[in-house]
Order: structure tokens, then sequence, then C-alpha cells
């Protein structure tokens, strides 16, 4: 119904080196928000502060993008 296709490596068919060309966006996204120790391994028990500390690594996330691509 969504057209999504499995791509799975097989011996001999494809090379493992094309796989990784169709990382999904989430886990991309995980990848870059598992770099701050505080967020990947929750301290806080306060929702709204875990929230903050989301926020920020948010915007430390797009504030490097930005860096890297326009400056």
């Amino acid at each position: 119904q969504r057209a999504i296709i499995p791509r799975i490596a097989r011996r001999g068919v494809e090379s493992s080196e094309r796989l990784g060309r169709y990382r999904w966006v989430v886990e991309r996204t995980l990848a870059w928000f598992a770099r701050f120790r505080r967020i990947a391994v929750r301290y806080e028990r306060r929702a709204d502060i875990f929230t903050a500390f989301h926020h920020i690594a948010a915007s430390l996330i797009c504030w490097r993008f930005v860096q890297r691509w326009f400056c």
C-alpha cells in the first residue's frame, strides 16, 4: 500500500555498500540525539527538564547544520 520495498543484501547480487545510502531519516535523527549523553541516558526525573534538554539538543543540531552549509 505504501510501496515500501525491503532491501536485503544477498550474496553475489548486490553489494552491501549500497544499502547504507537509504538510511531512514528517523534513524539518522536519533543518532544525532544520541551524541548528547544527557539525553541518551535519562538523568532527569522531571519531564519538563528532559523536554528542555531535547529542545536544546535540537537547536544545537540545527545550528551546527546551518554553520556547516551556509557559513
